[in-house]
């Protein structure tokens, strides 16, 4: 800095009357709550009207170095890199010091802004009074600069824990919803004994499972998998259990209810969101059950000898085509002491250190070593080897098992 220059008494009254006055219009700016670009307007004039500072440039760290506040000088400071040697300050400098750019040197002294021990802005100030070169008089502006850019800081932190907040709220709404559209209870009768496990990757998944009663003798279950995640999935699944169940009560035809179901999913699918689904009807009576496979993971159909089937057959998945290209439906029938297993990607989509998937091949494995204990230790044993099989990392997608042993 340039040699101290000490004021008479008066001069320093009347810097001391000129602080005070600037220290209450910044405090009335900052508790009249005004938006930061009137702020920094009102730091900027009282500056210059109330100390007489005629040239400065505040830089403030926002992710990267952003100058808000230039005036006095001819260079556009706005559109200049901070130099690496101002960011490594962390007192108040002469800028005559530092080995940088010259148009830098249109600015006397560099003041740095700190909070909390970590650097909030830098203030070069130039062409300053003579009585306003005093290391008080220079800590003043550090002083008024702080109180400004906290506030300023701490408004931020607070519109974005607001945001956080608010996004909180949602998820747990979305989470709520979620949870409903599970059926609260799953039939174990002396027709069918059906079992459910859903893992969710995050707080809200892109999974569903359901089963839903249609008359005495039939009933449908189904498995889906929304592309994406988060609240936008949990909404399009919402809308896709409401209109399963309202399309169930007109028709029980598996062909017009896939094809609704699509109709739905196209019209109201945001960005380019989709569905898989495994949809299927059982008839107790006949024994028969008939199915669509959209585009999903091929549910396995155990035999009693340990032989089995995929369900593979069907459309593409849902909302892609405003209507399906193809629309066949399958049926099968099912004997004594068989089981279905439906299950999202999550399950079989999962790699070892070699990169090798898990795979359908090892989860018919699975079910044929387990054949004869419970649903739900068939859906425990097939996630511990899952587990296992990536080494006990966390899963990257959720899991949803839905079996159906028909007695």
């Amino acid at each position: 800095m340039s040699e101290l220059n000490f004021p008479t008494v008066e001069q320093e009254l009347n810097l001391k009357k000129l602080e005070l006055a600037a220290l209450l219009e910044i405090t009335k700016a900052i508790n009249n709550n005004l938006p930061e670009e009137a702020l920094y307007k009102i730091y900027h004039f009282t500056l210059l009207a109330q100390l007489n500072i005629r040239r400065l440039s505040l830089f403030l760290l926002d992710e990267e170095w952003e100058c808000k506040v230039s005036f006095g000088t001819q260079h556009n400071f706005r559109e200049m890199e901070l130099p690496q040697e101002i960011t490594e300050l962390r007192e108040i400098t002469s800028l005559a010091k530092l080995d940088i750019d010259r148009r830098w040197h249109d600015f006397e002294t560099v003041i740095p802004i700190m909070h909390n021990n970590r650097i909030l802005a830098f203030v070069m100030i130039g062409n300053v009074n003579a009585y306003y070169t005093t290391l008080g008089a220079l800590s003043f502006v550090q002083t008024l600069s702080n109180i400004i850019l906290v506030a300023m800081e701490n408004r931020r932190l607070e519109r974005h824990r607001l945001t956080q907040e608010a996004m909180r709220k949602e998820i747990e709404i979305a989470r709520e919803v979620q949870n409903m559209l599970f059926p609260k209870s799953l039939p174990n009768n002396q027709d069918v004994a059906i079992h459910a496990t859903y893992i969710p990757h995050s707080s809200i998944g892109g999974d569903y499972y359901d089963f839903v009663p249609i008359d005495k003798n039939q009933f449908l279950f189904c498995v889906a998998d929304v592309s994406g995640k988060g609240v936008p999935a949990s909404l399009l699944m919402s809308n896709f259990q409401a209109g399963l169940r309202t399309i169930l009560r007109q028709t029980t035809n598996l062909s017009t209810i896939v094809s609704e179901l699509n109709d739905l999913i196209y019209r109201n699918a945001i960005a380019e969101k989709f569905i898989t689904c495994f949809l299927a009807i059982y008839n107790r009576t006949t024994r028969e059950l008939s199915y669509v496979n959209a585009g999903h993971n091929a549910s396995i159909l155990l035999y009693e000898d340990n032989t089995y089937r995929l369900l593979e057959e069907g459309c593409t998945m849902l909302g892609i085509f405003d209507e399906l290209p193809f629309l066949p439906v399958t049926t099968v029938h099912v004997p004594h002491n068989s089981l279905v297993l439906c299950y999202t990607d999550g399950l079989t989509e999962v790699f070892n250190q070699e990169e090798d998937e898990f795979g359908i091949e090892n989860t018919i494995k699975v079910l044929q070593n387990c054949r004869y204990v419970s649903s739900k230790n068939i859906h425990r044993q097939l996630l511990q080897e899952v587990n296992t099989y990536n080494s006990g990392t966390s899963f990257n997608d959720d899991i949803t098992l839905l079996s159906c042993r028909f007695k």
